[in-house]
């Protein structure tokens, strides 16, 4: 379950800030299209997940980039962010922003069926 204490709300604030901007510095054209949405770090500040949305058609490019990059993301942490550990970066495709495109397609398409029925 996660944490949602002012503490933890406020790491993975300060970790989304620090990983988007280094990702801005990455030149890397499989990143160009990508978003920082949300960090989830672990109670323990050893892991955390972080959630992106890619514009472009292919997200595994996109997480495979950032799985590259992630020993100097990582670092940019250690250096920028005064914690107890840095955190192991894993990277994910962000459900939320998934779900909302298909339900956006959904009614879309459910309004255009009314107005072709009028």
């Amino acid at each position: 379950m996660r944490d949602t204490s002012p503490r933890m709300l406020k790491v993975n604030s300060t970790l989304r800030e620090v990983i988007a901007e280094e990702v801005e510095r990455l030149s890397d054209s499989r990143l160009e299209m990508v978003s920082i949405t949300g960090v989830e770090t672990s109670p323990d500040l050893r892991q955390a997940v972080v959630y992106i949305d890619v514009l472009a058609d292919d997200a595994s490019a996109a997480l495979t980039a950032l799985h590259r990059a992630s020993h100097r993301l990582q670092s940019a942490i250690a250096r920028q962010v005064r914690m107890k550990f840095t955190p192991t970066l894993e990277f994910a495709v962000d459900p939320g922003v998934t779900g909302g495109e298909r339900i956006d397609a959904l009614l879309r398409s459910t309004g255009e069926e009314t107005e072709q029925e009028t």
